[in-house]
């Protein structure tokens, strides 16, 4: 029988599928019953009150909560036809494939070409080197700023530059989606404008999902929301409302999301 995998793709109509997804953490289902469709090279947003499981959702799709020892899912994550969670899918190969970027920015203690290179190398890249960090640094908007500086610490940087490294050090092992879990929290409002511009850059050639907190954040750069809440006495997160973004803000369908956005409520 064939090996199930992710590296010979379908070609699908969305970039990757939920059906029927809860997570938990060994007794508690922390997330319930979660069933999207994203839409290839958008991006979407997640929102919702701090608890209700966003972060915990973000992770699954690259299956960064397996580190946490008593995690567990039901229903299906798919992607290009596949389950990213069958036994015979290697879950390095999944992260290969959809990248993350994480709420505080972390680069390795290397210099600033290392960081790009050595997750290239390690993932058995066998092209010039050079030209890849300058693209993968070029594709994350800094180049230009670091280009005589690729010898240095990357803790040389400022805390916005380092998080456009962690940016540029996931799209040089060229995944198809990216994962951005508060990309911009613990930035100034100048950084954090350039994170969003490069975001709608990196759309071009990615799909993005990203969990936020800040509502004006998620209405300006994403295509889509998915709005999360709590799910009755039971302290389960689920989706209550998924739609184009433009109406989740001005026409949403679900009053709790209404009076979310409005800041109402949260």
């Amino acid at each position: 029988m064939k090996e199930n995998s992710i590296m010979q793709p379908e070609a699908p109509q969305y970039a990757i599928e939920t059906r029927d997804l809860s997570i938990f953490y060994g007794n508690f289902e922390a997330v319930k019953g979660v069933n999207l469709k994203i839409e290839k090279q958008k991006i979407t947003a997640i929102i919702g009150p701090s608890g209700c499981g966003k972060s915990t959702l973000l992770r699954a799709f690259n299956r960064m909560n397996d580190f946490v020892p008593t995690s567990r899912v039901q229903g299906e994550i798919l992607m290009h036809g596949t389950n990213l969670y069958s036994r015979d899918i290697d879950p390095v190969e999944v992260r290969r494939k959809i990248g993350m970027v994480f709420q505080k920015p972390n680069p390795f203690p290397k210099t600033i070409y290392d960081n790009i290179a050595w997750g290239a190398k390690i993932n058995g890249f066998k092209g010039k080197m050079d030209d890849l960090v300058e693209q993968s640094l070029r594709g994350a908007a800094l180049w230009d700023e670091v280009k005589d500086k690729l010898k240095q610490s990357a803790y040389a940087l400022s805390g916005g530059q380092q998080q456009r490294l962690c940016i540029a050090r996931t799209i040089a092992i060229q995944p198809e989606i990216i994962l951005m879990d508060e990309p911009a929290s613990a930035l100034d409002p100048i950084s954090t404008l350039r994170i969003e511009e490069l975001m709608q850059e990196l759309k071009k050639n990615y799909t993005i999902l990203i969990v936020t907190h800040n509502m004006q954040q998620a209405a300006r750069v994403s295509d889509f929301t998915a709005m999360m809440m709590l799910y009755g006495e039971t302290r389960s997160g689920t989706v209550i409302e998924y739609d184009d973004t433009k109406k989740i803000f001005t026409r949403p369908g679900d009053k709790r999301t209404e009076d979310y956005v409005t800041g109402r409520f949260g």
